[in-house]
């Protein structure tokens, strides 16, 4: 089901030379994936109005992630993440470890065993520090009281840990550990600092501690677990080195759904999330030339029917060709029950699964038209790559008129001319462009390339040499 474009391609010149292009790829993260994580997570029907009947439960989660192999196998979305509410909120086992709340998950390992038969995998969602109701518990394995090691209080029933002393990181061993005898794939650490912000607790400044103490704690688990840590985390150098050395995948924007809507996502927020991306890939190709923690954009609503999503059909697809340019997590937020024929089309087509293997590779970056520069536009270009046999991904786009959060501050009504040459992408000619959505080949191009774009329309290309 492709949504028909109107477009034309013809030569296009340049005269003054844009700036050299800085090849960004991605290499294995910590844990040791070379391809970001696709699933579906629980958040954006928790935290929205859009299913009437829903309940967070094993049965409801489990008849969402069904739906994963039973129709998106071809996708190879294969996690099944579980957000906030799952566990005990306020106190652990005897222990002090994280346990499930089993008046809504009372048969965790189960549930995995189930997803695991099916080639799923179970995920689950955890915040930082112990209980402060399980100070008085002896950390698994040692002698050592939880309150002489965790103090404070950080608005989330949680004392902060002292990240220096070897008891700490036993009680992260022990929980990690507990986790993989449930058979849990994916952890999502959430409220880590610096970033978090307006989170309406008590953080610390700095809890990047608990980011090191996880990867070490999975490290050592004997299970390959995906770390992804949460949200909008600093970026400047010092901070993304860490996130880069300890985390699989790390959130580049607050959280994105409609909270208490009868619609997930809002055309505004996914502006937002896509310059928040910019300022992140611009960021880490400053200090790296390989980068390997991969980007976390939030949730990916991309296969409802608009008066569900909150957003048409042709936005959809951009946001998905966005999710797939940055080499992000595909991980999805809509009601899969109601899994529509746009959305199995847009999250399994052949030829986009063969961007996204190259994207798990290759992120893309913005080059301005007319420039080749990396600032905020209204009608944008974006290249993944190219690979060293010229092999590239090219999106271009146009976000409509800047609803508050673009970055980018224009307000353009209708359809827009996109001009662009090679030059301003930061490549050389000829490429012969496939046009990835509309499954059409536009030839050999010798110079670049000139579209017009309706508003929140875009072209996802896969170019390659004659």
């Amino acid at each position: 089901m492709m949504l028909a474009l109107a477009f034309i391609v013809t030569l296009v010149g340049h005269a003054l030379a844009s700036p050299a292009l800085k090849v960004i790829s991605f290499g294995t993260t910590s844990g040791g994936f070379d391809a970001p994580a696709r699933g579906w997570n629980s958040f954006g029907i928790q935290a929205n109005n859009v299913v009437s009947d829903w309940k967070f439960d094993q049965a409801h989660v489990q008849t969402q992630c069904d739906v994963l192999s039973s129709k998106l196998s071809a996708g190879n979305y294969t996690y099944c993440s579980l957000d906030s509410g799952w566990s005990m909120g306020s106190d652990g086992d005897s222990y002090g470890r994280i346990i499930p709340d089993t008046t809504v998950f009372p048969n965790l390992a189960g549930l995995a065993a189930h997803l695991h038969s099916s080639g799923l995998q179970l995920g689950v969602y955890v915040v930082p520090g112990g209980f402060i109701a399980d100070t008085n518990k002896t950390i698994y394995g040692t002698s050592t009281k939880i309150g002489s090691v965790c103090t404070g209080d950080n608005g989330l029933k949680r004392c902060n840990w002292d990240y220096s002393q070897g008891a700490t990181q036993q009680w992260f061993n022990s929980v990690a550990n507990q986790f993989a005898s449930w058979g849990i794939d994916f952890i999502k650490l959430d409220y880590i600092t610096p970033g978090s912000p307006s989170n309406g607790v008590y953080l610390r400044a700095d809890a990047s501690g608990e980011v090191i103490a996880w990867r070490k704690a999975i490290d050592q688990c004997g299970r390959k677990i995906r770390l992804d840590i949460s949200w909008k985390l600093d970026r400047s150098q010092k901070n993304f080195a860490i996130w880069n050395q300890n985390a699989d995948s790390m959130r580049t924007d607050q959280d994105i759904n409609n909270s208490g809507s009868n619609t997930f996502v809002a055309w505004a927020t996914v502006q937002r999330a896509i310059e928040n991306y910019r300022q992140w890939i611009s960021a880490g190709s400053q200090y790296f030339s390989t980068i390997n923690v991969r980007p976390d954009l939030d949730n990916l609503y991309a296969s409802n029917e608009p008066s569900i999503s909150g957003i048409s059909y042709a936005e959809q697809q951009t946001m998905m060709s966005h999710w797939i340019g940055a080499g992000a997590n595909l991980i999805l937020g809509d009601d899969l029950t109601r899994l529509n024929s746009f959305g199995t089309y847009v999250l399994t087509h052949p030829a986009a699964q063969a961007v996204t293997s190259f994207t798990a590779k290759y992120p893309m970056q913005p080059r301005n038209p007319g420039s080749g520069g990396n600032s905020p536009k209204q009608v944008q270009a974006w290249i993944a790559g190219p690979s060293p046999s010229g092999e590239a991904v090219v999106l271009l786009v146009n976000y409509g008129p800047d609803q508050g959060q673009g970055g980018f501050g224009t307000k353009n009504s209708g359809s827009q001319h996109l001009v662009i040459s090679y030059d301003d992408l930061g490549v050389k000619a000829p490429y012969r462009v496939f046009d990835v959505w509309n499954d059409n080949y536009w030839g050999d191009v010798s110079t670049g390339l000139s579209v017009n774009i309706a508003e929140g329309q875009s072209f996802l290309l896969h170019l390659t040499r004659p």
